[in-house]
């Protein structure tokens, strides 16, 4: 994340301590992340520079016409500042200062295919044993080129149980005893 992204966000959050709409705002927030990242289109207008910046502001805001003042003033001073293209990393750095201030803990489990939803209630016993949080956010990432198995992610910790990771092994133990 560029600090940029992060001072706009600490500042939202600030603000919506003031109100007591920070959980509310972190709803805006996963919504307006989430809403970026499935448009290529959407992205593709953020980064335009061609796009008007009044044409921009219009768009994100019947975009999110359903979300909070604070959302909306928040898309009004990026347009302003000529910083749209941060819209994405100021959502995602308020949602992760918002969890830290909360106490949640995000793990990341990246598989191969969707977790099941047993795998996924094991995953997050075992990240709540790691943690020692009972705050836990679990996040699934997909990536067919792990092969199978899963990497577990949490703070500065990474668990790779992966196939892939294995295979890796086993070729650098063979390619040692080739001598």
């Amino acid at each position: 994340m560029s600090r940029a992204a992060i001072r706009y966000a600490k500042a939202i959050l600030q603000k919506a301590n003031e109100n007591n709409t920070e959980a509310v705002v972190f709803g805006d927030m996963q919504s307006v992340s989430t809403t970026i990242e499935d448009s290529r289109e959407l992205q593709a207008v953020l980064q335009s520079p061609i796009i008007k910046a009044n044409d921009k502001k219009q768009a994100l805001l019947k975009i999110f016409s359903g979300q909070s003042e604070i959302t909306h003033s928040l898309i009004n001073i990026l347009v302003d500042n000529k910083r749209t293209s941060l819209l994405s990393n100021v959502a995602k750095s308020y949602i992760d200062l918002y969890n830290e201030e909360q106490g949640v803990k995000v793990a990341t489990v990246i598989t191969a295919i969707p977790l099941s939803s047993e795998l996924e209630s094991k995953v997050m016993e075992k990240v709540k044993e790691l943690t020692g949080s009972e705050k836990v956010t679990l996040k699934n990432e997909i990536d067919p080129t792990i092969i199978g198995g899963f990497v577990l992610r949490v703070g500065d910790i990474q668990y790779n149980a992966s196939i892939a990771n294995q295979l890796g092994n086993l070729k650098r133990e063979f390619s040692k005893s080739d001598c």
